[in-house]
């Protein structure tokens, strides 16, 4: 089903202040909340609505991308919102703080699990390599569930019930016709209090390990372009699942080319005299072969040679773009004195007006 306008959702206008913002929420939230719905879909489906909602909208950073590129550019960037209304009271837990006087949880329980941070790599790739796609590994640190403890925390026998929450995780209280529970402070929701650490993480429940990844990057990538490597990512918390990587490619400048786009341009330097009676030159393509371009007669400084489909093979979709050959043409700064006199003789030809600056080689000419 198609995603509403956040803004749609929480019923403010584009150019709401985050006062605002918080204001609609709260009200939206009082009014689908699953302890004053129980038992109701649609409620619970309204709810996750108007929480994504506001996930994004109060974040300053979340809501520019989506002011910018609408909901396609925050799945760009890997927001998914929330997979059910036990992950918006992990993520609110302030919000609901500051609603209610204190925390909410619908149903309550132990502690939920949660998934695992996403984790940065920075990869640098040649020139060619983005242009026709390679693959790499990648080496990086992360975190994983302890296997001596499997995430326990805990030495066998290392743990007991809380007294606070006799278990249960949870202390749940009554404010007018809601019943909200909240996480018990003694055990933070675990129902349970280590009492022997487990030694491998330090009472953690989690330990680093060295992690190599193959990446396959796709032909015709660029500067900035973001990959997702699914479940690569931190550990998650109590039998939740792993974030993911998300690899950032930066790409070397080419000895030889400059890119834009999907098209690549190659800078040709010649003489006046090449670029006044025409030539042939040689140039090399971006796999490693030659091109023969002939450069027409009168060409001026600037003049681009277009060789079709030797540029940057098409990301999305078939072909590739085109190579274009800029042509620059070089004044001579230093001239024998035949090169002069011949220069000198074609100005005086084309009725051209030469001026010696003091101290200069030039004479000055006139014309008809």
């Amino acid at each position: 089903m198609e995603k509403r306008d956040y803004y749609d959702v929480l019923g403010v206008s584009r150019g709401a202040s985050g006062a605002d913002i918080k204001k609609a929420y709260r009200k939206l939230a009082l009014q689908f909340h699953p302890d004053r719905n129980q038992g109701n879909p649609e409620a619970e489906e309204k709810f996750k609505e108007c929480s994504e909602a506001y996930e994004v909208l109060a974040n300053d950073e979340k809501r520019k991308v989506y002011d910018t590129y609408g909901h396609a550019g925050l799945s760009g960037q890997g927001f998914e919102g929330f997979s059910d209304v036990n992950d918006i009271f992990s993520s609110f837990g302030s919000i609901f703080e500051d609603f209610f006087g204190f925390g909410g949880s619908a149903g309550g329980g132990r502690t939920r699990a949660r998934k695992g941070a996403d984790l940065r790599y920075d990869l640098v790739l040649e020139f060619s390599e983005a242009a026709f796609g390679v693959e790499k590994d990648v080496e990086f640190n992360r975190e994983v569930v302890c296997k001596a403890c499997n995430g326990s925390r805990a030495e066998p026998g290392g743990k007991k019930t809380c007294h606070t929450c006799g278990g249960s995780g949870q202390i749940r209280r009554t404010q007018g016709f809601f019943s909200v529970a909240s996480a018990c402070p003694t055990c933070q929701g675990e129902g349970e209090i280590i009492t022997k650490p487990c030694k491998a993480c330090k009472g953690r429940g989690k330990t680093i390990e060295k992690k190599t990844v193959s990446v396959k990057i796709p032909a015709g990538v660029d500067q900035g372009v973001r990959l997702r490597v699914s479940g690569e990512g931190q550990g998650g918390s109590a039998g939740g699942p792993n974030g993911d990587l998300y690899v950032f490619l930066q790409v070397k400048e080419s000895q030889y080319f400059e890119r834009d786009g999907n098209d690549i341009i190659y800078q040709a330097d010649v003489s006046m005299a090449q670029a006044a009676l025409g030539c042939q030159l040689s140039i090399p393509t971006l796999d490693d072969g030659k091109a023969e371009v002939e450069v027409p007669a009168g060409t001026q400084h600037g003049h681009r040679v277009l060789i079709a489909n030797e540029g940057i093979p098409k990301l999305r979709g078939g072909g590739r773009g085109d190579l274009y050959v800029e042509v620059g043409v070089k004044v001579p700064t230093k001239l024998s004195k035949e090169q002069k006199d011949l220069l000198l003789k074609f100005a005086e030809i084309s009725g051209e007006g030469i001026q010696e600056k003091e101290g200069g080689f030039f004479t000055k000419l006139f014309g008809d």
